[in-house]
């Protein structure tokens, strides 16, 4: 069963087809997936299917959507979520249901498939906000890596057993020339 969820996750493709012009970008919904697994899934004998449940957190409700894959046997779900907001102005209560419905199949079934995460509407959408930028952090020091340390000795087999590279450990500590040589020809030894 695995295994040929596997294959579908490379096999799928469902671009992001739809576009919405008001905030220019493009987007794939719930059913952009659902044409693209179809036929993948009936090549593979595995039948695919979501079920929504309403549910509250913390006197929040959300449409909770479980995307599950099966062979008839043995079965594999994601679970998503989305918020419901039954007072969303615009929208009657089956539209705004409907809306959350679909943005937590979208997600459930992307969760499934491994469909990329690239920026989409979502994860771009300011709503009018201007963006709040993040606080620039000052990079975490490294520490120096001390000839004969027991850090320095677990490197040096780190790196006879070829498990580390030199760049890793660079990466964590900062290397004076003399440590490095020894690293150098510890990698060299082997």
């Amino acid at each position: 069963m695995i295994e040929k969820l596997v294959k579908i996750q490379n096999e799928l493709k469902a671009p992001k087809s739809q576009y919405n012009s008001f905030g220019k970008y493009n987007y794939r919904n719930a059913e952009d997936i659902f044409e693209a697994a179809k036929p993948i899934c009936f090549k593979h004998g595995l039948f695919l299917s979501t079920s929504d449940e309403v549910i509250e957190v913390a006197g929040n409700l959300f449409i909770e959507c479980t995307a599950t894959i099966t062979d008839g046997e043995k079965s594999f779900s994601v679970k998503a979520q989305a918020g419901l907001d039954l007072n969303r102005k615009g929208m009657d209560k089956a539209q705004a249901s409907g809306a959350s419905s679909s943005y937590s199949r979208k997600y459930a079934l992307g969760g499934l498939f491994l469909l990329d995460d690239t920026k989409d509407a979502d994860a771009t959408n300011t709503h009018g906000k201007a963006p709040q930028k993040a606080p620039v952090s000052a990079p975490t020091p490294r520490l120096p890596l001390k000839m004969n340390s027991e850090a320095f000795l677990k490197a040096i087999q780190a790196v006879t057993n070829k498990t580390v590279t030199i760049e890793a450990i660079e990466a964590k500590y900062s290397l004076e020339p003399a440590v490095r040589v020894a690293l150098e020809k510890a990698l060299e030894a082997e």
